[in-house]
């Protein structure tokens, strides 16, 4: 899968001897990113109905566990920078692997309920260090100029990951078992993993005399930080009307996007039957990622990212109002309202960061996208239930909940509140990405 990626990627930039390293990078964190949410992110709720089936436990104590592993992995995530300078991005990166596939091990194997519980701090430590903070981080030295487009890409490793890996694991754990499937695929993601940190990772453009974007190190001019971003050391970033207004509004986002995704598919079937739903969430992943490249190839350089984060939410609304007047019934209005939220489904991940990119200092900016990462996890760990609730409050009919989507718009509508309002100082209007 790697070496496909990156012959269509290397195609995109050249320097004089050859494709660029850069987008070599590009192809292993897209690999990274499958792994980490196939196995961290979409494996989970799958984990979930397992784990019940070979156990009998009731249904509160897994879903806790899986809020766990959500909320142990927002903790590590927002200590990544911290880690990746004091043992290397390759360290980390095998680590991870290594405690992300001993823990979905652990699901599998777990005797007692505190055992269970006791193996989310594996898997949810483990999976952000293949998860968004961890692209960022990867890829971001090696580009300025084109890291919208770098981006895009490597996340959306993250769509495929949830098309391979929600039935794959569906399929092994029927043919094989729950714990031979998760040694076989926890196997192979350790081998993958170990093989990408010390092939790809472990580079620098430093090291091999590059600079970001391609261009020879010696003849490339220093990248210009925005002209108002001051460092923000300890407790000031936390002070920062940027960055607050950042980490809210990525947070009400995929608040919004998490409650209303974990739920669709059960409020499809009525209207599609099973087949037809699950192809339907097929379809919004196909959706998100078309968003996710096009915003990141189309996207002009000066583009205020504020303000494309904001039209990505509200083609979102619009598609959870269709989904209102679908009224649970109108297939045609279905699959429209499934098209525009899949729409945005990816952007949500990729556009914060780069909002981070050219609103804070270069030495800042993998502090924010890690913090920005945890608090967003944090948050959305609980949007499943909370949505749950909004649906068993509110829904008399199997497939109409019109309130329920009207409270995903409402969260996303507040999102788009704190982006705009981050967005008003003067300061933040500028030209040049950091």
């Amino acid at each position: 899968m790697a070496e496909t990626v990156e012959r269509g990627l290397g195609m995109v930039a050249h320097t004089g001897e050859g494709p660029f390293f850069g987008w070599r990078v590009v192809a292993g964190a897209f690999v990274l990113a499958v792994f980490g949410w196939g196995l961290g992110f979409y494996g989970p709720p799958v984990f979930l109905h397992a784990v019940r089936e070979a156990r009998g436990w009731p249904l509160t104590l897994v879903s806790t566990a899986v809020t766990l592993h959500f909320l142990i992995g927002a903790f590590v995530v927002a200590n990544l920078p911290a880690l990746y300078r004091r043992f290397g991005v390759p360290g980390v990166t095998k680590a991870g692997a290594l405690a992300l596939a001993l823990g979905v091990y652990g699901w599998a194997v777990a005797a007692e309920p505190w055992q269970l519980l006791a193996v989310t701090v594996l898997s949810g430590g483990g999976w952000v260090a293949l998860g968004a903070a961890a692209v960022n981080a990867i890829v971001s030295p090696w580009f300025v100029r084109g890291r919208p487009a770098a981006l895009s890409m490597a996340y959306n490793g993250a769509s495929i990951g949830g098309v391979l890996f929600s039935p794959l694991w569906v399929a092994a754990i029927a043919q094989v078992g729950f714990p031979a499937a998760a040694a076989g695929i926890g196997l192979v993601t350790v081998v993958v993993m170990w093989l990408l940190a010390d092939l790809l990772f472990r580079a620098t453009p430093e090291s091999l005399g590059l600079a970001p974007d391609g261009p020879a190190l010696a003849a490339a001019p220093a990248a210009a930080p925005a002209p108002f971003a001051a460092p923000l050391p300890g407790r000031a970033l936390w002070r920062n009307i940027r960055f607050v207004t950042l980490a809210a509004g990525m947070a009400l986002g995929l608040f919004a996007q998490i409650g209303l995704i974990a739920h669709l598919f059960s409020l499809l079937v009525p209207a599609l039957g099973a087949q037809y739903a699950g192809l339907a969430m097929g379809f919004a992943t196909i959706c998100a990622i078309a968003g996710r490249t096009l915003a990141g190839w189309l996207m002009p350089a000066n583009a205020d990212r504020r303000r494309v984060s904001c039209l990505a939410y509200a083609i979102q609304i619009v598609g959870s109002l269709v989904f209102v007047l679908a009224a649970g019934q109108n297939v045609p209005l279905l699959l429209l309202g499934v098209a525009l939220f899949g729409s945005g489904i990816g952007n949500a991940t990729s556009l914060p960061p780069l909002i981070a990119q050219v609103e804070f200092a270069r030495e800042d900016v993998a502090r924010v996208v890690a913090l920005i990462v945890a608090i967003a996890q944090a948050s959305y760990a609980f949007a499943p239930a909370a949505f749950g609730l909004v649906r068993d409050l509110t829904q008399t009919t199997p497939g109409v909940a019109p309130l329920f989507f009207a409270a995903a718009a409402i969260v996303q509508g507040l999102a788009i509140i704190a982006f705009l309002v981050g967005g008003r100082p003067a300061a933040a209007r500028f030209s040049k990405p950091a």
